[in-house]
C-alpha cells in the first residue's frame, strides 16, 4: 500500500512503513508495561493512560493520597525510557529560578571580563517530575507554563529550547491542604490527563508488602530512547481521525460549556466554566494513542470514551451549588 495525496489539514493515509512502525509501537507498549510491572503492582489503567499521554506528547498530573507509589511510578517510567530525568520537590520556598535556571555572573580568567552565563535548571530534562506540585506558590508553578506549552524557557530575555521529547509528570496530594496552593486553571489546563491513583486491592497490597520488605529489588531495563519515542509520537499524530470522530469529540467538549445551546440543564446548573479547545485536541490525541497501543491504525469512539474523564475531569470548574450538593464531573458528563 502506498500513500496518496491528501487535502490540507488532513492526516495522510497510513503507509506500509507506518504499519510496520505501528507493530513496533504495540510491542513497545507491552515491553514498557512489563518493565513497569517489575516495581509497580496493579494500577493497570493508570499505567495505560500514562503511556498513552507519553505517546501523545502530553503532560500528566497524578492525584492520590500518600503512599500509593505515584513518585515511584514516574521514576520507574523514566528508567524504562532511556531519557534524561530530573526530580523537583516543590516546597513553599521554591523559586521560579530554581526550576528554570538563572543567569550567573562569571569572570573570564584569561581576560578578566565579567560575563553572564546561563545555568540551566532541572526543567532541562526530557522527563521532569514535579513532586507535590501544589506545595509551591502560584508564582513558582507559573515557571512551568511556558515550558509545558512551548517547550522553551525564557530567562533574561533569551529563549532556551528544552529537550525533545519533553514531559512534566506531576504528583499532588488531594487530602492535605495545609501549606498547599491550589493549581490555577491555566496550569491545570496544561496537563493532558489528570489521573486519580486509588488504593490497591487486598491481593495487590499483600503482594506489594511481600515484594518491598525483602532484599530483592526490581531492576528495570530501558525499552525506548529519545529518537525512537519521537518517531512513535509522530506516528500517533499521523493516524487518521475520521470527521465523525472529530465531530464527536468537539460536541462532547462543547456540551460542557454552560453558555453552549447543546449543554444540558445540569451543566448550566452546576458548571461555572467548561472545557476549552485544548480538551478537544487531547481527546483526539489520546484516542489515537490508545488505538496505536492496541495495534489499530485508526481510533474509534470507544477510544474517546476511554480518555474522556482523564481529559475533562480537571477542566470543568464546578460552582458552589455543585459542591454543596455533592455533584461531581463524572455525574455530569454523558458519554
Amino acid at each position: 500500500m502506498t500513500a496518496t495525496a491528501s487535502r490540507p489539514g488532513q492526516n495522510p493515509p497510513t503507509t506500509d512503513a507506518d504499519l510496520e512502525l505501528l507493530v513496533k509501537l504495540r510491542q513497545a507498549h507491552r515491553d514498557l508495561k512489563t518493565q513497569i510491572a517489575r516495581r509497580i503492582v496493579g494500577q493497570q489503567d493508570i499505567v495505560d493512560n500514562l503511556l498513552a499521554a507519553i505517546l501523545a506528547g502530553g503532560h500528566v498530573l497524578l492525584v492520590g493520597v500518600p503512599g500509593l507509589a505515584k513518585t515511584l511510578l514516574i521514576q520507574t517510567l523514566a528508567d524504562a525510557l532511556h531519557l534524561s530525568f530530573n526530580r523537583v520537590q516543590f516546597t513553599p520556598d521554591l523559586m521560579p529560578g530554581d526550576i528554570t535556571g538563572t543567569e550567573l555572573l562569571e569572570e573570564d580568567q584569561a581576560t578578566g571580563r565579567r560575563i553572564f552565563t546561563f545555568a540551566p535548571g532541572p526543567v532541562f530534562a526530557s522527563i521532569v517530575l514535579a513532586d507535590e506540585i501544589n506545595r509551591a506558590p502560584p508564582k513558582t508553578q507559573a515557571a512551568l507554563l511556558q515550558a509545558m506549552q512551548e517547550r522553551t524557557v525564557t530567562v533574561a530575555g533569551k529563549t532556551h529550547t528544552l529537550p525533545n521529547p519533553f514531559f512534566v509528570l506531576a504528583t499532588q496530594n488531594p487530602i492535605e491542604q495545609e501549606g498547599t496552593y491550589q493549581l490555577p486553571e491555566a496550569q491545570r489546563d496544561r496537563f493532558m490527563f489528570e489521573l486519580t491513583v486509588d488504593y490497591p486491592s487486598r491481593e495487590e497490597e499483600e503482594l506489594i508488602v511481600t515484594s518491598t520488605t525483602g532484599v530483592m529489588k526490581g531492576e528495570v531495563e530501558p525499552v525506548l530512547d529519545a529518537g525512537q519515542l519521537v518517531a512513535l509520537q509522530q506516528l500517533v499524530r499521523r493516524l487518521p481521525a475520521a470527521p465523525t470522530l472529530v465531530r464527536y469529540a468537539v460536541d462532547l467538549v462543547r456540551s460542557t460549556r454552560p453558555s453552549d445551546p447543546t449543554s444540558s440543564g445540569d451543566i448550566r446548573k452546576y458548571v461555572g466554566f467548561g472545557a476549552g479547545p485544548r480538551a478537544s485536541q487531547y481527546l483526539i490525541l489520546g484516542a489515537k494513542a490508545r488505538a496505536a497501543m492496541d495495534g489499530r491504525a485508526a481510533p474509534d469512539i470507544d477510544d474517546i470514551k476511554g480518555v474522556a474523564m482523564s481529559v475533562l475531569g480537571h477542566r470543568l470548574l464546578l460552582n458552589f451549588q455543585a459542591e454543596a450538593e455533592g455533584v461531581t464531573v463524572p455525574k455530569l458528563i454523558k458519554l
